[in-house]
């Protein structure tokens, strides 16, 4: 398939237009029409109904491929641009609220450096079209066991850190006093739902092998004080490092019986002297 007909027929999906899509794309809305017709007349099949503009059947089956193959086919060109390009000064480093560790911070270097807080689905992707040098992500595993991330491009991965994790109770909790907890023994508690700050909870039930974790209410943002106040308030548990679960306010942190860093290719420049210095004590 012509990667621009799937470019086309994705923007026209997603904005449900094909005059909309054309203004996106910088085309005429007669090319937009022509690109769908010949991704049609290339597959066999109908992909679009026109009133109202919307997937069939077989478009929304397309849908699910297409995304991953743009992905890499972008994953493919940065590489490229990275390989042959001069090392630009600076750094770029995406990383979620809860793998930013004081070593990693002392790690970084004086000047030159653009942080983004990511969630962890976005950061292989971010570091595989170019948008970041490295990655760092974090995650519930076993000592030792490496995490799991989306497979969108050749991506070399080191384990830079491991950290226990806590349970943040309220002082006031039934379980505050324990001097350990199990996820077993949470199953069944309310928890706060926040994906982008804490561990989501389809984490935990992955995990632990089994449903349950049910949310009490949900966090859509990345600070990860705002979560810990959520949870010492009472309005659920949450799971996170010792070091961010720990000092919090009308809260304690009991613990459960690690961030990952992510690059395409081999860094150069702020990006290599930042990996040698994460690995120095691994």
């Amino acid at each position: 398939m012509d990667p621009h007909l799937l470019r086309t027929y994705v923007t026209v999906a997603r904005v449900a237009s094909f005059s909309e899509a054309a203004r996106e794309l910088g085309y005429t809305q007669s090319a937009v029409s022509q690109h769908i017709a010949a991704l049609e007349q290339d597959l066999g099949a109908p992909l679009l109904t026109r009133r109202p503009v919307a997937p069939t059947a077989a478009g929304e089956r397309l849908l699910e491929h297409a995304g991953p193959l743009l992905l890499r086919l972008d994953a493919a060109r940065a590489d490229v641009v990275r390989m042959v390009g001069a090392p630009e000064h600076g750094l770029t480093l995406a990383a979620t609220p809860t793998a930013l560790g004081s070593r990693t911070l002392a790690a970084l270097p004086a000047a030159g450096v653009t942080l983004r807080v990511l969630t962890r689905e976005e950061i292989p992707a971010a570091v595989a079209q170019g948008g970041a040098e490295l990655g760092l992500v974090d995650g519930l595993t076993a000592p030792n066991d490496p995490l799991r991330h989306p497979d969108v491009a050749p991506l070399t991965t080191y384990g830079v850190g491991e950290e226990p994790v806590c349970v943040l109770l309220p002082e006031t909790h039934p379980l505050a006093r324990r001097d350990g907890l199990r996820l077993a023994d949470l199953v069944d508690a309310r928890w706060l739902d926040a994906p982008d700050a804490g561990l989501p909870l389809a984490h935990l039930r992955r995990a632990n092998g089994s449903g349950g974790f049910r949310p009490a209410l949900r966090y859509e943002g990345t600070d990860v004080r705002t979560l810990a106040a959520l949870a010492a308030a009472g309005h659920g548990l949450t799971l996170l490092p010792r070091a961010a679960a720990t000092g919090v306010p009308g809260a304690v942190a009991v613990p459960l019986v690690a961030p990952r860093l992510v690059h395409s290719g081999s860094p150069r420049g702020a990006a290599a002297a930042l990996v040698d210095k994460l690995l120095e004590r691994v």
